[in-house]
């Protein structure tokens, strides 16, 4: 039986869609695998040391955290395509700025603007949903094409590592960050010609008082960190800025549970079934996010010079990051047997053992390359099966006007636990006292290990969080967190 003609149609224009936001999640990949073999290199080409690297990683996270929110509802209110136009644009100006910053605070600011492609993905799940939407099929569409694309997402993390890796020795800096800057600028161009715009779906307003506390709250408790590892732990000032970033959480989660439209649905967020799930985003982002520059710096540490580190050079790195990658996709392929097998809670709660297990093992294990590798595929397992469970879990415990932003909460939160993850383990691989010649700029081992427990303890209580994950089919929209309409 052949399909109605409008059918056909409608699947081919689907499929051209879709390619080019392939090539969107290609870009993606890119810059999420490039950068991490090179850091030691990009940290010599800005005469700094390897500690401050973290500091480019806690303020793209940050913007990341700030953006998500932010451009989601603009995606409700101006459509979809706009905002991955314009987030694309703004990841275009920073990679750019890369290629030529002359130091630290450049790198810097294009680095925490080129956080905007964290936007990306759900702008193109939301583009395909829409595009689908007549199709009679849209949510097993949807679901195939999410699929294809983040496919293409762990694919491309793995060539702009390797590429990256090969490269930096083969060519000069300047030129090793333009070519990031040159894919991100192909793919603004295949966006604006090749996906087709759509109006936005709401017509409520944007939330800027919301979005201004929960800003200031994230810059105060950052500007806490920063100053902690500027004067040290002992500073009054660093630790009544986060204090202060805390309070403000207090008039913020009040003023958003009596909006109409706020940018951040606490209510829901209380969910019985829905807390747990982004309690463990955050957590899980610890280590996901905010442990990828520690270790890229402990692999090519010389063991010689600093007395600890692998001696490895980029290219390893990038076999390190490629293999890493592929225990992630093993992950996610086999959530769906060991879901049958443990049950869902199960799995979520197995898959951060995992990664518990994985960064434990680097406590005693961290002298070879074979124990690296070891640790890095068990941490992956389970990091991988998360990737791939958050976000359906937050969906099926959210009513069906707020999955999209419940998605983008688990990636919203994972963001900000990186984020606060950075900024800590860049003052605690600060290496000022804890190694004979401090100008070689290396970290203290006891930083690393820091870093191995912080990841390792905030995994465990991710699982011991999910415990509590109740049944999303057993708990009504209403038991504990009244949920409100959207807006429009």
């Amino acid at each position: 039986m052949s399909l109605p003609a409008p059918a056909v149609t409608a699947a081919r224009g689907l499929a051209r869609v879709v390619g080019v936001l392939v090539c969107v999640e290609i870009a993606s990949g890119v810059l999420q695998g490039y950068y991490t073999p090179v850091w030691s290199d990009i940290a010599d080409h800005l005469s700094m040391r390897d500690a401050d690297v973290n500091w480019f990683e806690a303020a793209q996270l940050v913007v990341s955290a700030l953006l998500v929110p932010l451009l989601a509802r603009l995606g409700d209110l101006y459509g979809p395509k706009r905002v991955l136009v314009g987030a694309t644009a703004m990841t275009a100006l920073g990679s750019w700025v890369l290629a030529v910053a002359p130091g630290f605070t450049t790198f810097l600011v294009g680095f925490a603007i080129q956080g905007a492609y964290v936007v990306w993905l759900p702008m193109e799940v939301a583009i395909v949903h829409r595009r689908t939407a007549a199709t009679g099929r849209q949510e097993l569409l949807t679901r195939r094409a999410a699929a294809v694309l983040v496919g293409a997402l762990e694919l491309a993390v793995i060539v702009g590592a390797l590429t990256s890796g090969a490269l930096v020795a083969a060519t000069s800096m300047n030129v090793l960050l333009m070519l990031p800057a040159v894919v991100v600028t192909v793919v603004l161009v295949l966006v604006v010609v090749g996906v087709e715009d759509s109006p936005g779906t709401s017509d409520g307003g944007l939330d800027l008082t919301g979005l201004g506390l929960v800003t200031l709250a994230l810059g105060l408790v950052m500007a806490g960190l920063i100053t902690v590892r500027l004067q040290g732990p002992g500073s009054v000032l660093a630790w009544a800025l986060v204090a202060a970033g805390l309070a403000t959480g207090v008039p913020f989660v009040r003023y958003e549970a009596a909006h109409p439209a706020p940018v951040v649905d606490v209510r829901l967020l209380a969910h019985p079934a829905q807390w747990p799930v982004q309690l463990t985003a955050f957590l899980f982002g610890m280590s996901v996010l905010g442990a990828q520059i520690p270790l890229s710096t402990f692999a090519r540490t010389d063991p010689a010079v600093a007395g600890y580190g692998l001696g490895a050079d980029a290219s390893f790195v990038s076999t390190l990051i490629g293999l890493y990658v592929v225990s992630l996709a093993v992950g996610a392929f086999t959530l769906p047997l060991t879901t049958r097998l443990l049950g869902r809670r199960g799995a979520l709660v197995g898959s951060s053992l995992l990664v518990a297990l994985g960064y434990a093992l680097w406590l005693p294990f961290h002298a070879t390359t074979a124990q690296a590798l070891l640790n890095m595929a068990v941490a992956g397992l389970g990091s991988g099966a998360l990737v791939a469970a958050l976000p359906a879990a937050a969906a099926a415990a959210a009513p069906p006007e707020r999955t999209g932003f419940a998605t983008g909460m688990t990636n919203a939160t994972k963001t900000v636990g990186g984020a606060i993850a950075s900024s800590v383990f860049a003052i605690a691989l600060a290496s000022t006292g804890s190694l004979e010649g401090p100008d070689t700029g290396h970290a203290p081992l006891a930083g690393y290990l820091t870093v191995w427990s912080v990841c390792a303890v905030a995994a465990l209580g991710a699982a011991v969080a999910l415990l509590r994950l109740a049944d999303p089919a057993t708990v009504t929209p209403t038991a504990g967190a009244p949920v409100r309409p959207a807006a429009g």
